[in-house]
């Protein structure tokens, strides 16, 4: 039976929640949709204050929630937004460091429960670093509750001075793999791999911005080593970025075997008929290709970044960061090696598994608001 929120029963008004999203990942974003859904059907009201681009992705609307345009910025005319936004809520829940400051900035010491996400940790360096160290200290002492989507996340928010953090892991919203065995699934597959130029050879695949946290820069150092291989494999990596026009120079100057195909919206397809899925680096504790990699049963090679070890647990080929040489030596013993490529198959699928449902995630959030949120008892 679908729980609903604490407030409902009795007679009682529905909760009323806004979700404060910034530029938003891939993942975080989906997460706010799938959330936003959960909590309407629950009974919930949801206002979700995200750039308009976002609503046109992801379509907040459409699973019943009240969009408030709001711009990714900290001026006082996106804050004013926000509070005006925020002024009838029952709880506001943030997604992200950004949008959490800004969150903070609007609520203005008002005495509301306060709930943040942190999907990943924000990276920067020098004097930036020691100001996002700053920003994620105020946000993690703002919060009622702080939710991390990995241990480490959870880690970060205790020692920034946190008050309550908790572990609450991030479900993979809308993924359905198609049936085993399928001929159209068998068609699709053959049909992306000659579109690519991979139909008589290895396939790999990476998805993700083109920007410098995410490891290209290994990925293609470790390109050069498949050169010497009989079989020469393709990498194909799909997304866009500003590391883009860099990464083509490289890849054309040394005669690397890699192709960027830029956006795509058909990752699935892509992903599923790769030979390897091949994650460097990633900003996302919950790696969105991780968990689509797995699913698909596609083996996964990635670097032991962020909290990716315990997202896949021993059902990957894990690397250290920035070792293109392991990096490659993984691929190249993958490539040779069947059988240990359909035991990680097997152990994909089995640590997919265990990972939450979105009902799960959402009734997880929803006992916080509740908890937060319900009277208290009369002395």
């Amino acid at each position: 039976m679908m729980p609903v929120s604490s407030h409902s029963p009795h007679g009682q008004p529905p909760l009323r929640t806004v979700q404060v999203l910034g530029g938003g990942s891939v993942g975080s974003s989906a997460h706010v949709r799938s959330l936003a859904s959960g909590l309407v059907a629950r009974g919930v009201r949801v206002t979700v204050c995200a750039p308009a681009a976002a609503d046109r992705t992801y379509d907040f609307t459409g699973v019943g929630a009240q969009h408030v345009s709001v711009p990714r910025r900290s001026d006082p005319a996106s804050v004013a937004a926000l509070r005006t936004a925020c002024a009838d809520a029952d709880l506001v829940h943030a997604h992200g460091l950004h949008a959490a400051l800004r969150t903070a900035m609007a609520l203005g010491g008002r005495s509301l429960p306060f709930v943040v996400t942190w999907h990943s940790r924000s990276r920067a360096d020098g004097a930036r670093a020691r100001l996002v160290r700053l920003l994620e200290r105020r946000v993690a002492k703002a919060a009622s509750v702080v939710l991390g989507s990995s241990s480490e996340l959870v880690d970060l928010a205790r020692r920034s001075g946190a008050r309550d953090a908790r572990l609450a892991a991030v479900a993979l919203p809308g993924y359905r793999r198609p049936a085993d065995g399928s001929e159209d699934r068998d068609r699709l597959r053959a049909k992306a791999r000659a579109e690519l130029g991979a139909t008589d050879r290895p396939l790999l695949m990476a998805v993700g911005a083109l920007d410098r946290y995410r490891g290209y820069d290994t990925l293609l150092d470790a390109a050069r080593a498949w050169r010497r291989l009989d079989t020469l494999p393709l990498l194909v990596i799909a997304g866009e970025g500003p590391l883009r026009g860099e990464l083509q120079r490289r890849i054309e100057d040394e005669g690397l075997p890699v192709r960027l195909i830029g956006r795509r919206d058909d990752i699935g397809e892509l992903l599923a008929a790769a030979d390897l899925a091949l994650l460097p680096g990633s900003r996302e504790s919950r790696s969105v290709l991780a968990q689509e990699a797995l699913h698909a049963r596609v083996p996964l090679v990635a670097a032991a970044v962020e909290g990716i070890p315990e997202l896949v647990g021993d059902a990957a080929e894990l690397v250290p960061h920035a070792d293109a040489e392991a990096l490659a030596e993984a691929v190249v013993r993958l490539l040779a090696d069947p059988e240990r490529r359909e035991l990680l198959r097997d152990k994909g699928t089995r640590q997919a598994a265990s990972w939450p449902t979105e009902d799960e995630t959402v009734a997880q959030v929803l006992s916080v608001y509740d908890e937060l949120t319900k009277p208290l008892p009369l002395q």
